[in-house]
């Protein structure tokens, strides 16, 4: 996705509606939706890669110039003339989004497309053999039934660690992932739960729930201003969030679970995992838009909090 930036001031509502004018003083468009994510990863040092599938317009070359400017591959991304780029325009005025306009198009890919996506999905693992493969699905229709399923089944031929971040269309159809990050609100509307508060016991059983459907390796489900939850076969808990100046909850998910598998690659330690993604969601709500985590300042964040 690309994400456009409007920025201005308010000093008047329109004599033609009930509405705010705003008088533009800035633009500025940022790599959004699972870019952000390979963004994040670049940033901590990684080599990312994206393959998805865009548009065949203005909106894709911007979005691949900002990802070469950030030396982030997109040999494997295609093309589509039957799709247009997502692009998210954000309007802002001190701070607080006025208005949000998408333009995009949601549904399935066509076999056409899925089939090329498939193949080059199978050439990319083959020529660049990965350590982590990140499904980050945002209902878009890029990621199909097939295309999830083949891209799981490949991975797990090869050895490649797996992990989801879901949304609700798909949400039951990433089986035997390694980890599968949701947010309470997606396994809530998921399983058809109605609950208040959250505590350790219950999240233990929706674990257990999810576990019996997906026969996953790791849940790891964040919980908003509460914190975070994992749990590794008995192995489980409640990591609390840090104080923050929020300003900004855009692009969180992604740096979460960017972090939580680059981590978890690196360590296997699902505990580690946790508490450093935990940190490194809160940091990037402190600043506005979607933003990649700052390496330098998520260490010293680390030192700081982690015992």
């Amino acid at each position: 996705m690309l994400d456009t930036y409007m920025w201005g001031d308010v000093e008047r509502i329109s004599p033609e509606a009930p509405v705010p004018v705003v008088s533009l003083k800035n633009k500025e468009q940022r790599i959004g939706g699972a870019g952000n994510v390979a963004l994040n990863l670049q940033s901590l040092g990684a080599t990312a890669f994206v393959l998805s599938v865009t548009g065949d317009d203005e909106e894709a070359e911007k979005l691949n110039s900002l990802f070469v400017d950030q030396n982030i591959r997109t040999s494997y991304s295609l093309k589509s003339k039957t799709r247009i780029t997502t692009n998210k325009t954000r309007v802002i005025s001190r701070n607080q989004h006025m208005m949000r306009l998408d333009a995009e198009v949601t549904n399935d890919l066509n076999e056409e497309d899925q089939q090329k996506l498939i193949d080059t999905f199978e050439q990319f693992i083959e020529k660049e053999k990965p350590d982590v493969v990140i499904l980050e699905d945002y209902n878009k229709g890029v990621l199909t039934q097939a295309v999830i399923e083949i891209v799981i089944s490949v991975c797990k031929e090869n050895g490649i660690i797996t992990a989801v971040d879901p949304k609700r269309k798909n949400f039951l159809e990433y089986r035997n992932v390694d980890i599968f990050k949701p947010n309470l609100k997606e396994v809530k509307d998921a399983l058809n739960l109605l609950f208040a508060g959250v505590n350790l016991r219950l999240l233990q059983d929706i674990h257990l729930e999810l576990s019996n459907l997906l026969h996953h390796h790791i849940s790891f489900i964040t919980l908003s201003e509460k914190g975070v939850f994992y749990q590794q076969e008995n192995r489980s808990a409640i990591i609390p969030s840090h104080l923050r100046n929020i300003a900004d909850v855009s692009g969180a998910g992604d740096t979460v679970i960017a972090v939580a598998a680059l981590v978890y690659a690196a360590t296997k330690d699902v505990q580690l995992m946790a508490e450093i993604a935990n940190i490194a969601g809160g940091l990037v709500c402190e600043e506005v838009g979607t933003v990649a985590i700052n390496k330098e300042k998520l260490l010293h964040e680390c030192e700081v909090l982690l015992p």
